[in-house]
């Protein structure tokens, strides 16, 4: 069963809880924690195209999820000024969808498309005139009346969000002119994360408490702010509504939230690997198989925190867990993994 406390996803959020979230989220460069580099282009970028009058050049941010994407569309909106759009991916199901809100948008607004590697391929193509030269062609009637017409547009500013870099076709992702990806948080960060949320709901909260809870965020400030959300409950009926250490440890174990953060499929990519495939290595085909998920999911998604926490190592001929994976999990470590042949 899945852990709601560690869903990035956002998608089993309360009409409440998107708008604390809204609340919660930086409207300016210098009030978004982390992600340093990825800002310093962005802003720099963004003065550019205010200085010479021009539309920003379109941009695609790809990372796992709950990591900012969203936020840093409407922080870029907002610092050059202009109104934004958003759509998801799916949800453009005709071209003549994707007209009506290219025809709406005045010079220099932005679009932020979600998830925009679900595009369907027809409407994929008519972007493609849309973005490179501010055009759209539109065919009126069927048969032998079929005619097409071209519409001209305002230059607009297109932002992809996608949490799946991978399957974007090649011809989209080159017109992209500012690609930029998003990285896990480290806990240090999280922990500022926290304090800068608790400060805006107003809830009283230890260091030590903040730094609990960032610790096992999965690297998300998604996740962090919602297990913030939780414990805060915990708090206000458990204790006399101060976050603290104590409140917080009875917090996480009854959300069920492991102590590094791992979520249902994190644990189960590394028991799959562990007892069925003697600890790896082993391809990501293969784990894909086993654990019944995408493979491109487990690479793009899963793989690199569990890298970064050092829970898995990857090599030439597969992908191994750590004995720190074993310690975590409390399996016996058996030393060295499986041989090729094994």
């Amino acid at each position: 069963m899945s852990n709601n406390a560690l869903n990035a996803n956002g998608e089993n959020m309360s009409s409440p809880e998107i708008e604390f979230e809204r609340v919660l989220r930086p409207k300016a460069f210098e009030d978004f924690t982390g992600q340093k580099k990825v800002l310093d282009n962005l802003s720099i970028f963004v003065q550019a195209a205010l200085k010479r009058e021009e539309a920003l050049d379109h941009v695609l941010l790809h990372g796992p999820p709950g990591l900012g994407k969203t936020t840093l569309a409407n922080i870029i909106a907002n610092e050059l000024g202009s109104n934004i759009k958003i759509v998801s991916g799916p949800m453009l199901d005709k071209p003549g969808d994707l007209a009506g809100l290219l025809t709406n948008l005045a010079e220099g607004d932005v679009l932020f498309i979600d998830e925009i590697h679900r595009l369907s391929p027809i409407v994929e193509e008519y972007l493609y005139s849309a973005m490179e030269d501010y055009k759209i062609d539109i065919m009126i009637d069927s048969g032998p009346n079929a005619r097409s017409v071209q519409i001209n547009l305002e230059p607009f500013t297109l932002i992809g969000a996608t949490t799946r870099s991978g399957l974007l076709t090649s011809p989209l992702r080159a017109r992209f002119g500012i690609n930029s990806r998003l990285e896990y948080y480290d806990s240090e960060l999280l922990h500022l994360i926290i304090l800068r949320s608790a400060q805006l709901l107003n809830v009283p909260i230890n260091e030590d408490a903040a730094f609990e809870i960032a610790r096992r965020s999965r690297g998300t400030p998604r996740i962090a702010n919602a297990l913030l959300r939780r414990v805060r409950d915990f708090a206000e009926i458990k204790g006399d509504g101060t976050i603290t250490m104590k409140v917080t440890n009875h917090a996480l174990k009854a959300l069920n939230v492991d102590e590094n953060g791992l979520d249902d499929m994190d644990i189960k990519i590394l028991t799959t690997i562990i007892d069925k495939f003697k600890g790896g290595p082993v391809g990501i085909n293969t784990i894909a198989t086993a654990v019944g998920e995408d493979a491109g999911t487990i690479e793009e998604v899963y793989e690199p925190f569990l890298i970064k926490e050092g829970f898995i190592n990857r090599t030439q001929r597969g992908r191994e867990v750590t004995e720190q994976a074993y310690k975590h999990l409390g399996i016996n470590f058996t030393g060295s993994q499986g041989s090729l042949f094994s």
